[in-house]
């Protein structure tokens, strides 16, 4: 089992940053490749970004490409979503997932593992 407890969102205004956080515990030690996923109200939740168990593999969607950035400490069992230039349709609940294995998929079915979500409102 894996817990993962998300972190950072609030309230910025269009064209700010900010950084999440997802914490991992459990069953750390199993190689996972972790993501960030994003709901917003009314919508389904889809993928933003992955990224594998070494760094070396990342992905994103195209709509936050070149504005966002993940990351990951091992150390810490930490993952970082770093959002710049944030824009409006930005605005969404973001979960961490936790998916095993080495090459990523943006299926939302191949993650076993998801935090409970950390609100992200982007003001315009």
């Amino acid at each position: 089992q894996v817990q993962l407890v998300e972190s950072g969102g609030g309230l910025v205004q269009a064209g700010g940053s900010l950084r999440l956080s997802c914490a991992a515990s459990g069953r750390t030690d199993i190689n996972y490749y972790m993501g960030w996923f994003r709901q917003a109200s009314g919508k389904e939740r889809e993928f933003v970004t992955a990224i594998s168990r070494s760094s070396g593999y990342t992905r994103y969607a195209d709509s936050v490409l070149g504005r966002f950035t993940i990351s990951r400490d091992s150390a810490k069992n930490t993952v970082y979503l770093q959002m710049n230039s944030l824009k409006p349709e930005d605005t969404a609940v973001y979960y961490c997932a936790a998916a095993p294995g080495v090459y990523i998929s943006t299926v939302q079915s191949q993650f076993d593992y998801w935090g409970q979500g950390t609100s992200v409102t982007v003001s315009s």
